[in-house]
């Protein structure tokens, strides 16, 4: 009976401390926008619409990991504005192809009306003004790339990096491992969904939250 109890309490233990792990890095008083078990609260939208999105973007140990084909995003129900956005990424295999997109708007489409933070390896930090939208650095028309002000300081494959976005009013700060990277003024967009794109091959993803300002 002892026995018996002892390895009841051990694996209720080992539970909540994989719980905790999940959550563990979500501060009191920000909005969750990943749970770590599920995306129940995530749209989804690929360029080919016949292939299951379960497929493509999925949930393990508290990480969403996404396949990067066929591209497309998960985006939030909510839309938002006034915020700092928390979220962590790494490259599990290769360094390849994604980014977040900021103020997305409806309808959905590839790709939609939105403020892309790039996250293409040797990029991470740069504006990608979609959908007909603008900012007031981005001075060449011609171009929807805003470049980031430093050179690359993202980690390793198999690490974790973080960025965190700050969007008030018509502006946006972006910081890439703590480094501010990039800032938009002017910018034609202050309210919208945010979204991880699949572009390229795995990504994963996680600790995505958000705090008002």
């Amino acid at each position: 009976m002892k026995v018996r109890i002892c390895l009841v309490l051990f694996l209720c233990m080992a539970f909540s401390g994989l719980l905790s792990a999940q959550t563990a890095d979500i501060p009191a008083g920000t909005t969750g926008l990943f749970n770590g078990k599920d995306l129940s609260n995530w749209v989804f939208q690929l360029k080919d619409p016949a292939v299951d999105p379960a497929g493509v973007f999925t949930v393990k140990d508290g990480v969403i990991r996404i396949t990067g084909n066929p591209f497309g995003y998960m985006r939030t129900k909510e839309q938002y504005s006034d915020y700092k956005l928390h979220l962590e990424w790494r490259w599990p295999v290769e360094a390849t192809n994604s980014g977040v997109f900021i103020h997305t708007q409806e309808p959905d489409a590839i790709w939609p009306a939105c403020i892309e933070c790039q996250l293409m390896a040797g990029n991470a930090g740069d504006f990608i003004c979609m959908g007909g939208t603008d900012m007031n650095e981005r001075s060449d028309k011609s171009k929807i790339v805003v470049a980031k002000k430093s050179a690359s300081n993202e980690k390793a494959i198999g690490e974790w990096n973080t960025m965190e976005v700050f969007c008030k009013g018509s502006s946006i700060e972006v910081y890439v491992n703590g480094l501010l990277q990039n800032k938009a003024t002017g910018v034609t967009l202050s309210k919208g969904s945010i979204c991880m794109q699949s572009e390229g091959k795995d990504i994963e993803f996680r600790n995505i939250f958000i705090t008002g300002i």
